[in-house]
């Protein structure tokens, strides 16, 4: 069975990391969008965006580590946890950052900067824990640190760079930019779910 046959779950699990990485992207195009309308000026919501996206995304890689080390064998427990949650404020995530919009519209630049660098900071710290919690997973398995950490990294490389080429280039010319957020929260919440039924041991 694909649960105890940890050679036999990484097809799907690295198509599930492909696909999170894809998400990721999607988020950080969509959400820089909804930051225009707050600022107006294009170049403070693309500075508040990646500011965000690169901290959390560091911050996740620690704690994401230390979790996971004292838990090992929970990984894609851990993994499919951070996912739905990254899926659960996808979801919310449009009239979240609406609303400090237009709760903080008569604010300074670097007051609403704070505000939605905050909210952004919340789901990139996750997506930051899931690299380090995949590749515990993986080490178990492959007794290679550095084999697990470049394949999972590459993977989900290219999948963040056909996330924002697709949602660049495709998705704005058909849906608008709320459907595309929700399509990224339901890439999460299929990720979690695939991997919490078909992979993990929930015993």
């Amino acid at each position: 069975m694909t649960k105890n046959n940890p050679i036999a779950q990484l097809p799907l699990l690295s198509f599930a990391f492909f696909l999170s990485g894809g998400a990721g992207l999607i988020y950080q195009v969509a959400w820089q969008r909804i930051l225009f309308s707050a600022f107006g000026i294009d170049l403070v919501s693309v500075t508040v965006i990646v500011s965000a996206f690169m901290l959390g995304l560091g911050i996740g890689a620690i704690a994401g580590g230390q979790i996971v080390d004292r838990h090992p064998q929970h990984a894609l427990l851990l993994f499919a946890l951070s996912e739905a949650t990254i899926g659960v404020f996808g979801f919310s995530s449009p009239a979240v950052l609406y609303w400090a919009s237009d709760a903080f519209f008569d604010q300074s630049y670097l007051v609403i900067g704070i505000v939605n660098f905050l909210l952004v900071l919340i789901p990139t710290s996750l997506m930051g824990a899931t690299l380090p919690i995949l590749i515990v997973h993986l080490t178990r398995t492959w007794g290679n640190v550095g084999q697990s950490t470049g394949w999972l990294y590459s993977v989900n490389t290219v999948g963040a760079m056909v996330g924002a080429l697709v949602t660049s280039f495709v998705l704005f010319n058909f849906i608008g930019l709320n459907a595309v957020i929700y399509i990224a929260a339901t890439i999460n919440i299929l990720v979690a779910a695939s991997v919490y039924f078909l992979l993990s041991d929930r015993k």
